[in-house]
């Protein structure tokens, strides 16, 4: 299966079960073309509706067409959709109203735009919010699967997803559970859980390090709320050392989650691996290998973590 950005994959699968499920609507903020949901509006133009660039009447919108019975899922970059936290707040998280929130182009995977553009803040925020789920599928396999299950989820989601093409990760015969994390390799001597962009690099990762000797369990973990506590403690229980490993700022996502878990029930060492500062514009893989976001720098981090 050839490498394809996790918004492409959405754009296909909304359209698949938009056929058989008449109460699936989009409402985009001006970028359709984008957030890969073009075809939609132009296969079922009563069921799509762009407001402008206006991302709070998205918001509102959308939470009007959920409590009118419809499911809506609503559609922009993850940094200007995050950036109507108060919107989402009361009229998504607080209302519980039945909205999908796509934000698209999330972390420095986006590229040559630069962090205007970045959504790099997005998980801290909607982290904070009660009643939000949160799910950011790996690959193509994933995210069609993630989509199908949030049509029937009963609540607000929001789903991150990338803007550069990712390679496939899932195994075969694999079935995303809301909630669960994925063992993607077993291993015994160090823990890495990843979300979203990277994880083609972390399974990457623990090939190098597999050659030094050292077993890495990698794990994706899609879904980060409600996080999937069981499977993470038995795992660093065993292994007694865990990275993390996020496109993502390294305070409040993944490896916030995981550190705010560790604290409570099982004190672990942890080296959480994301961005620090703001990001910038570059080629992709560029910026993954300056962030030490690549196989190499996952790597490397992984041993310094092991004084290895």
């Amino acid at each position: 299966m050839p490498a394809k950005a996790t918004r492409v994959a959405f754009g296909e699968a909304l359209l698949e079960l938009a056929a058989t499920n008449t109460r699936i609507v989009v409402v985009n903020a001006d970028l359709a073309k984008s957030t890969m949901t073009q075809k939609f509006a132009e296969t079922y133009p009563d069921r799509a509706f762009n407001v402008g660039v206006a991302e709070a009447n998205l918001i509102g919108m959308g939470a009007g067409l959920a409590l009118s019975g419809w499911i809506p899922f609503i559609c922009t970059f993850a940094c200007f959709v995050i950036g109507r936290f108060e919107t989402i707040r009361l009229s998504l998280a607080y209302s519980h109203a039945n909205v999908k929130i796509v934000g698209t182009h999330a972390g420095l995977g986006i590229g040559e735009d630069g962090y205007s553009q970045m959504g790099m803040e997005d998980l801290t925020l909607a982290r904070a919010l009660p009643n939000l789920a949160i799910i950011q599928p790996a690959d193509e396999v994933e995210t069609k699967q993630a989509v199908a299950y949030a049509v029937d989820h009963d609540g607000p989601v929001y789903f991150r997803l990338t803007r550069q093409a990712v390679e496939p990760v899932s195994p075969p015969g694999y079935t995303f559970q809301f909630g669960k994390g994925a063992v993607l390799r077993r291993g015994s001597d160090v823990t890495i859980l990843a979300t979203g962009g990277p994880l083609s690099n972390c399974l990457k990762a623990a090939e190098l390090l597999a050659a030094d000797g050292l077993q890495a369990e990698v794990i994706n973990i899609a879904t980060l709320k409600p996080l999937d506590e069981e499977l993470i403690l038995r795992s660093v229980g065993k292994t007694g050392h865990v990275v993390t490993v996020e496109d993502h700022t390294i305070r409040g996502g993944l490896g916030g989650a995981v550190a705010e878990l560790l604290s409570e029930l099982l004190p672990t060492p942890l080296k959480r691996l994301g961005v620090e500062g703001f990001g910038e514009s570059g080629d992709p893989k560029g910026l993954y290998a300056r962030y030490g976001l690549d196989p190499d720098g996952i790597a490397q981090t992984v041993r310094k973590s092991l004084n290895r």
